[in-house]
């Protein structure tokens, strides 16, 4: 009984683990925030632009949101970088406005409102650029509710302390004039942003599942398994070679499959009409992701025979998936998967396809501008 047991716990307590991973990473992306990094741009010369950086700064929590105070220079160069996943530019005439809100309120003619503008950055992560618009919504509202009792204070000492009219009463209840926009579209074909995190994805299988068929086949080959096709059971004639020549072929063969298949992917990438910014950089990337993939699970499998799957399953799919920081961001799931990230493949080959498909900087700077 305990034998026929053993199969039947260990499937359950890989897909338990399978299922613990990948919901945990996933179900809670709000409360899991810790260092969301959003930008501000403050170009007012004014007070009440520093009053208002103040506030959205004090409104956001330090532990979740990692707000950065930038120029607005610097502020382009993180959301084309996909540093940041949102921000905040209050523009140099905010002040002047700001302040003919209080003058205008009490005059005929029209209120010329100030204007303070939200960007989110979807080429960060659809998920993140929505986080980071709710946010920041949320916080400027917020910002916006008390810049307008200390207007209407102002306001209504200047008229001795008489009644507002309710038209005037609404303007000062809401001074700032919030516009949202989003920097730097996405265009056609890119999935929302997901094309990224699925081109990443077919690479880790190509070469996991890659390993997979050339072992099988070359141990087959070689007369050292029996290949069997339904009925059909073939024993071929034992080849004399070591196992560590065995192995160094079925790493030629990966290579090899790795310059194949990285082209395909971008001529079936290409023929469906999505966007390759990069084709030679993403090729080469793709060769060296699938076989570095293919020769690490093809030698696990060397060594560990059978469990070697399992183990390169763990590796490759099991724990990269629910950290690569593609669907969900990294800030926004549990701690364990940022410390996953860090050695994880799925991550680092998501972030290379990220640049070469979506992102705007250049393949090796974006990569370290990601791990800054």
């Amino acid at each position: 009984m305990r034998f026929w047991a053993a199969p039947i716990v260990l499937a359950l307590a890989l897909l338990a683990a399978l299922a613990a991973l990948y919901l945990g990473g996933i179900l809670k992306p709000t409360s899991n925030l810790r260092h969301f990094p959003i930008a501000v741009v403050n170009e007012d010369a004014g007070p009440s632009g520093r009053q208002i950086v103040d506030g959205l700064v004090s409104a956001l929590d330090a532990e979740k949101f990692d707000v950065r105070v930038l120029s607005a220079a610097d502020a382009v160069r993180q959301l084309d970088t996909a540093q940041v996943y949102g921000l905040v530019a209050i523009p140099p005439d905010f002040s002047a406005k700001f302040q003919n809100v209080a003058k205008s309120a009490i005059s005929p003619g029209r209120v010329d409102r100030p204007v303070i503008t939200i960007s989110t950055n979807p080429r960060a992560g659809s998920l993140g650029a929505t986080i980071a618009g709710q946010t920041l919504n949320r916080a400027i509202s917020a910002v916006d509710v008390k810049a307008g009792e200390r207007l209407s204070a102002q306001v209504t000492q200047r008229a001795g302390g008489a009644p507002l009219a309710g038209a005037v009463s609404m303007v000062l209840a809401s001074p700032i004039n919030i516009h949202n926009t989003v920097h730097n579209p996405l265009p056609d074909g890119t999935g929302n942003g997901l094309s990224a995190f699925y081109y990443a994805l077919l690479l880790l299988l190509a070469g996991f599942t890659g390993s997979i068929v050339v072992s099988t086949l070359v141990d087959s080959m070689l007369g050292y398994v029996p290949a069997e096709f339904g009925p059909v059971y073939r024993f071929a004639e034992q080849v004399s070679i070591s196992r560590f020549r065995t192995l160094l072929v079925k790493w030629a063969l990966m290579i090899v499959l790795a310059l194949l298949t990285s082209a395909a992917y971008l001529a079936i990438a290409h023929r469906l009409g999505m966007p390759i910014p990069h084709g030679w950089a993403l090729w080469g990337y793709g060769v060296f992701a699938i076989a570095a993939v293919g020769i690490t699970s093809t030698s696990l499998i060397a060594v560990l025979g059978s469990l070697g799957l399992l183990v390169s399953m763990l590796v490759f799919v099991i724990l990269g998936l629910p950290s690569a920081g593609a669907t969900v961001p990294l800030e926004a799931t549990p701690p364990f998967f940022g410390w996953l990230a860090r050695f994880e493949p799925m991550h680092q080959v998501f972030v290379g396809a990220g640049r070469c498909c979506t992102w705007t900087a250049g393949p090796a700077r974006a990569y370290r501008m990601r791990w800054r």
